[in-house]
């Protein structure tokens, strides 16, 4: 007995490969479709329709097909209101329940579509009423509470994927996704750099996640002149970052070799452990800065200027500095306050504080991932971080020339 359900696409569905991929969704996995009413957007500025009746053998197969369309901006033509679940316990979640993507989402709640606020993959997603009327938001699992209204199953749910745009995008036209060392890096950086303008100039919020390399490559300098002219509004990194540029202003070394000579100091491997008890001794980093004992970097640019930062902890980390976050849940919290709050995302040279920070991130946040390594930035998009532009070039050559963009 075939079983079917009826779907709506709308948007810019050709342009995104939005339809294609649905037809292919639904051969792949053994269903069949009838496209019942097409419209296509004849303008830049019109928006193409489908309807298409997907049918299946039986009603798993045909769950299946849904459940795959339906991450992929594939929504039922005749939504019911969301099914609500209470949280049996403290962590713990109903079965079944909705787990999120990272695009933007609405739930159908009471007869109207409400959207789910601060939006992340692998995610529940909770529909509490307020005073000001209902609210729906995602929770972690770690954060569920018992008799929080969970959604579950996929019914009432819609999904709405990022399009790519028909006209130049403005600054933003060259965020399409992807990864390529073929492109003319003066011109990507200069691009970088126009986005990152026009995203300060609309009072947005850019967050650098950084990793020990741009240290090590002879990049601190000319990111701690993008921090002190306001061009950074966070900071998210590891102990090791911290640790060596500090090291830097103390002893002239990261991971004791001469940033400028790529001189090997006498006794240099010593230098990021004698950095470390210097800061445990001053109390904190701000301490540190406070008492004169640190005069230069990123970090004491982040002091100095009031911009936050996470350093989120691991376990090879030396000492650790004061200020890391040891607590793996209490880092990745702060962390998520921090992507939540972003408007842009510069990832420069950090495979693990990457796709920690993507997994945060909802999908129309622009991210800007640049490694010398391209499988940093292909298990990034791996992830589900899709929106995430790839540059593959040396970390040192990237920060000074984008840099040079911004403060001429």
């Amino acid at each position: 007995m075939t079983v079917s359900r009826v779907v709506e696409l709308e948007g810019h569905i050709i342009d995104s490969g939005m339809m294609g991929s649905a037809f292919s969704i639904v051969m792949d996995m053994g269903g069949e479709f009838d496209v019942e009413e097409f419209e296509v957007g004849r303008r830049k500025d019109e928006r193409s329709y489908a309807r298409m009746r997907v049918s299946a053998e039986d009603e798993e197969t045909l769950r299946s097909i849904l459940h795959e369309l339906h991450q992929n901006g594939a929504n039922p033509a005749d939504p019911a209101d969301a099914t609500l679940t209470p949280a049996p316990d403290d962590q713990v979640v109903p079965e079944g329940f909705y787990s999120t993507t990272n695009h933007p989402t609405d739930v159908r709640y009471e007869g109207e579509w409400v959207g789910v606020e601060r939006m992340e993959m692998d995610c529940a997603v909770v529909v509490e009423d307020t005073d000001d009327g209902p609210r729906a938001y995602t929770k972690v699992l770690n954060a569920v509470e018992a008799g929080d209204r969970i959604v579950t199953g996929e019914g009432g749910i819609r999904v709405k994927p990022p399009e790519r745009p028909r006209n130049g995008g403005g600054a933003f036209g060259f965020m399409r996704g992807g990864v390529s060392s073929e492109r003319p890096s003066e011109t990507t950086i200069r691009q970088v750099a126009e986005a990152i303008a026009e995203t300060k100039a609309e009072g947005g919020n850019v967050l650098v996640v950084a990793g020990p390399a741009l240290i090590h490559t002879g990049a601190r300098e000319d990111l701690a002149r993008l921090v002190r002219e306001g061009f950074v509004d966070a900071l998210s990194a590891g102990n090791g970052f911290a640790v060596h540029d500090i090291e830097r202003d103390l002893f002239g070394t990261s991971l004791g070799v001469n940033t400028e000579t790529a001189d090997h100091a006498r006794k240099g491997h010593k230098h990021h452990i004698y950095t470390i008890s210097e800061v445990i001794r001053a109390g904190s980093i701000p301490e540190a800065v406070e008492q004169g004992v640190v005069e230069s970097g990123v970090m004491y640019q982040c002091i100095e200027n009031d911009v936050p930062y996470v350093l989120a902890g691991s376990i090879r980390d030396d000492g650790p500095l004061p200020d890391t976050i040891t607590d793996a849940v209490e880092a990745q919290n702060a962390i998520r306050e921090q992507a939540h709050d972003a408007d842009m995302v510069l990832m420069l040279s950090t495979l693990l504080h990457s796709v920690a920070v993507g997994n945060c991130l909802p999908s129309d946040t622009r991210v800007v991932c640049v490694d010398i390594n391209p499988a940093t930035v292909t298990q990034l998009l791996d992830r589900g971080s899709a929106q995430a532009v790839g540059m593959v070039t040396d970390i040192g050559t990237f920060v000074p020339t984008l840099a040079d963009e911004l403060l001429g």
